[in-house]
C-alpha cells in the first residue's frame, strides 16, 4: 500500500508571528535508502525554537522546510530489524537544514534511532528531545559529576530547567531552583527542591547560605540576561556558568573578577547537534528513562493537536505556555 503523507509547510521567513501562515501539503511518503528509515510521526513536540526557525530567525535554515525536532514514532520503512520498533528522539538539524517532524512521516538516518521505553507515552516522548539534550550537554561541558557539587539552576520550572534538575539530582548533586515570584519546583526530582524567588535581589548570598558560604560548582542559567550576574556571584571558585538563551544579547561583564576567581562561561547551542549525535545522548540517558529516575514531560489531552492546529499551537509557545502543545499528525 503506498503511503501518503501531509506536512507543515513553511515557505518563507515571516517577519512576525501575525505573519506566520504555515501551510499543509500533501507529499508522498519518503523512500528509505541504504542507511537510512522511515518514522511514521505519532507525536511532535514544539520548542520556541521551532516557531523562531519559521519566523526566519535561525538565518541558517533552509527554505521552503518542514519546522520540527522533537518526535516519537514508529518505524515503517528501513531495515527489518527495526521495522515496527517506536523510537523517538530528536536533532539539530530537523527543521533547520533538512524537513522536520511536524509531517506524517520523518526520513532519518539509522544512526538516529533509539527505541522508546514502552512506559511513556508518544505525547510524553515527544517533549523530551530539546530539552534534555540541551541539559545533559550543557551539565556534561560544566563537569558534573554528582555527589559533593551543588547546582544551581535558574528558570528551574522550565523545560530545560526541569531536565536539568532531574540529571543532576539523579547524579547526586545537590540543587538549588531560581524561579521567578520563587514559584514551586513542578518537574520531578526524587525529593524537594530548594527555590530561591529570582524576583527578589541578594541571590548570590542567598546561595551561599544554603552552601555554607561555598557557592555553587555549577550555574545553568536558561534565562541568560537577567540574572547573569547573579549566576557568576552564586558560583565557588573555579565555577562554571552555562547559558543556552538569552533575552538580551550585551551584559556588563567585570572581566577581572572573572579570570581571578578561575570561573568558566559554557555557551550551549543544541542546534549544533545533528539527529545522529542526539541519538547518542538519548542513549547516555536511556537507563534513567528506563528505571524512571528520569522522567518525561506530562501532556495533557487539551494539549494535542492536529497538524490543522499548528499555527495556534505555535502561537502558544511562543506565548510562553507552561503546557506546550504537542502536534498529534
Amino acid at each position: 500500500m503506498t503511503r501518503k503523507s501531509q506536512a507543515l509547510r513553511v515557505t518563507d521567513r515571516a517577519p512576525d508571528i501575525a505573519a506566520l501562515r504555515p501551510v499543509i501539503i500533501d507529499m508522498p511518503c519518503p523512500e528509505a535508502p541504504s542507511g537510512h528509515a522511515v518514522v511514521e510521526v505519532r507525536a511532535a513536540g514544539i520548542n520556541p525554537s521551532d516557531v523562531k526557525a519559521a519566523m526566519g530567525m535561525m538565518p541558517y535554515a533552509i527554505w521552503p522546510r518542514t519546522p520540527g525536532r522533537d518526535y516519537a514514532g514508529t518505524v515503517v520503512a528501513g531495515p527489518a530489524a527495526w521495522i515496527g520498533q517506536d523510537v523517538w528522539g530528536t536533532g539539530g538539524d530537523l527543521g533547520i537544514t533538512r524537513d522536520g517532524t511536524h509531517a506524517s512521516y520523518l526520513l532519518l538516518p539509522v544512526a538516529a534511532l533509539v527505541r522508546r521505553p514502552a512506559h511513556i507515552p508518544a505525547a510524553s516522548a515527544a517533549t523530551a528531545g530539546v530539552p534534555f539534550v540541551t541539559a545533559y550537554e550543557g551539565l556534561r561541558r560544566a563537569g558534573l559529576t554528582g555527589s559533593g557539587q551543588t547546582v544551581l539552576v535558574f528558570g528551574s520550572n522550565g523545560k530545560v530547567g526541569q531536565a536539568a534538575i532531574q540529571l543532576a539530582r539523579r547524579a547526586g548533586a545537590q540543587v538549588i531552583g531560581v524561579e521567578r515570584g520563587g514559584a514551586p519546583y513542578v518537574g520531578h526530582a526524587g525529593d524537594a527542591v530548594r527555590i530561591i524567588d529570582g524576583s527578589q535581589g541578594g541571590i548570590a548570598a542567598q546561595v551561599m547560605d544554603l552552601t555554607g558560604q561555598a557557592g555553587a560548582d555549577i550555574a545553568y542559567n536558561t534565562v541568560g540576561s537577567p540574572y547573569f550576574a547573579a549566576a557568576l556571584e552564586s558560583l565557588k571558585v573555579g565555577g562554571r556558568q552555562v547559558v543556552i538563551s538569552t533575552p538580551d544579547r550585551n551584559v556588563p561583564f567585570d572581566i577581572q573578577a572573572f579570570y581571578r576567581r578561575d570561573l568558566q562561561l559554557i555557551g550551549v547551542d543544541s542546534l549544533k547537534l545533528d539527529a545522529t549525535q542526539c541519538a547518542a545522548v538519548f542513549r547516555e540517558l536511556l537507563a534513567g528513562f528506563e528505571d524512571q529516575s528520569l522522567q518525561s514531560f506530562p501532556v495533557g489531552t487539551d494539549a494535542l493537536m492536529p497538524l490543522e492546529r499548528a499555527r495556534e499551537a505555535y502561537i502558544k509557545v511562543l506565548e510562553g505556555a507552561q503546557d506546550r502543545p504537542v502536534i498529534t499528525p
